[in-house]
């Protein structure tokens, strides 16, 4: 009976929600988990495709900061098309180019073509964030705000995770490319998502007002969000960085001959430390919405990143597999779980006529600052080792904690 009552505690949140809210919510989850579905595979047959296509590790990285730049624009240009013609309608036209580009991966003879295909790609993913980030914030009430974020952030785990066991179990018998051309089934989810997701009321309200003109992307920087913008901005450059470059080069890293500085684990092997460290990210998105939801965001942002950097400096000394696997979930809850907080601080801080402009300008061209990580990491993998380089994740994280000195408490704002 108590069992069932802590359930019942837990799970308010989810029934104080309109059926609005949560079929949005499942819309932003579903719509992330596939992004990261997608996005992911890259990062899970890095190793082959470096072999198969002659690859140095310099431009497997360069490859994965160009699509980061890609998604840095295409987060722009999302968070535009959807304060003006709607969250869903943006959802749609991203989680749709994610997943036809991610399967022309799977087409490609050169890295030249890898290259263009992974650029489109980077289009959607961008744009997914934006969209979904904001069609989930307005249809939560404050008091339950960052636990729904939460749950979508969350989502990324699960896609992963998923990956993971996709390549598991396919690029054995198949091959990469085989890896590739299953991440098009993403696609069928538009189709739910225009038929049962609305726009939000609180967007509708907006663009119905008499009076409202279009929100513009300098409006972010007038009066005093200019600054706060900025901030913010960086703040999540460097999360970003360091996530980035850490999660990019960790399968490679895992599966690499040890002459070569990696672990030397087989690809199925590797897959199964990556969906270890998946569960602890899981719990690490979950656990924060409820966290910044009761101590506010700011207290448990700077927790999260101070504990992350900590962690990364004792990963990147580690090279023991079972203790990389002990460690590797620890690393992922409190590397990963701050990002739910961002759709929620972002949500607080702008009005609704220029919030998915704001969130998509302030997540996404931080993701173009920290387009270097993957580059940069492999580049100093090549001459210092692993090491060395997920070491610089670490000072990353700790740039972040600083930044938050200028970033005020959101917590408990109703938006407006």
């Amino acid at each position: 009976m108590a069992a069932q009552d802590h359930d019942r505690g837990l799970m308010a949140w989810w029934r104080a929600g309109t059926p609005e809210g949560r079929r949005a919510l499942m819309a932003g989850s579903l719509g992330w988990m596939l992004d990261s579905f997608d996005v992911m595979l890259y990062a899970l047959v890095l190793a082959a495709l470096m072999k198969d296509l002659a690859m140095a590790k310099f431009t497997a990285g360069l490859l994965g900061s160009a699509t980061l730049v890609a998604s840095a624009v295409g987060g722009l240009a999302f968070g535009v098309v959807a304060d003006r013609y709607g969250r869903t309608r943006a959802l749609i036209w991203s989680i749709l180019i994610y997943s036809v580009f991610t399967a022309a991966c799977g087409l490609a003879q050169t890295v030249a073509q890898l290259a263009v295909f992974r650029v489109f790609l980077g289009l959607g993913m961008g744009g997914e964030w934006a969209s979904g980030a904001a069609l989930v914030s307005e249809t939560w009430s404050a008091e339950h705000r960052g636990k729904a974020l939460g749950f979508m952030q969350s989502a990324w785990a699960v896609g992963y995770g998923l990956a993971a066991v996709v390549v598991a179990v396919v690029m054995p018998v198949w091959g990469w490319r085989a890896v590739f051309f299953v991440g098009v089934l993403p696609a069928l989810l538009t189709v739910w998502v225009q038929r049962r997701v609305d726009e939000p009321a609180l967007w509708r309200a907006s663009r119905a007002a008499a009076s409202a003109r279009p929100g513009r992307l300098r409006d972010i920087f007038r009066g005093g969000l200019g600054r706060l913008t900025i901030a913010v901005t960086a703040m999540n450059a460097c999360t970003m960085f360091a996530w980035w470059g850490f999660n990019q080069w960790i399968p490679a890293y895992l599966s690499l001959p040890p002459a070569d500085g990696g672990i030397g684990l087989s690809t199925r092997v590797m897959s199964g430390f990556i969906i270890a460290m998946q569960v602890g990210m899981w719990f690490g998105y979950v656990s924060f919405g409820f966290i910044s939801d009761r101590v506010g965001r700011k207290r448990a942002y700077v927790s999260y990143l101070l504990t992350a950097a900590v962690l990364m400096l004792a990963y990147a000394v580690t090279r023991h597999p079972p203790a990389l696997l002990l460690l590797g979930p620890v690393v992922a809850f409190f590397a990963t779980g701050y990002f739910t907080g961002f759709g929620a601080v972002t949500a607080e801080i702008y009005p609704t006529k220029i919030r998915a402009t704001a969130q998509g300008f302030t997540y996404n061209i931080g993701r173009l600052g920290s387009a270097v990580a993957p580059w940069a990491i492999g580049r100093l993998a090549d001459t210092s080792g692993f090491g060395a380089a997920f070491s610089l994740s670490a000072v990353a994280f700790l740039c972040a904690a600083l930044l938050w000195l200028w970033i005020p408490e959101t917590r408990g704002r109703d938006l407006a």
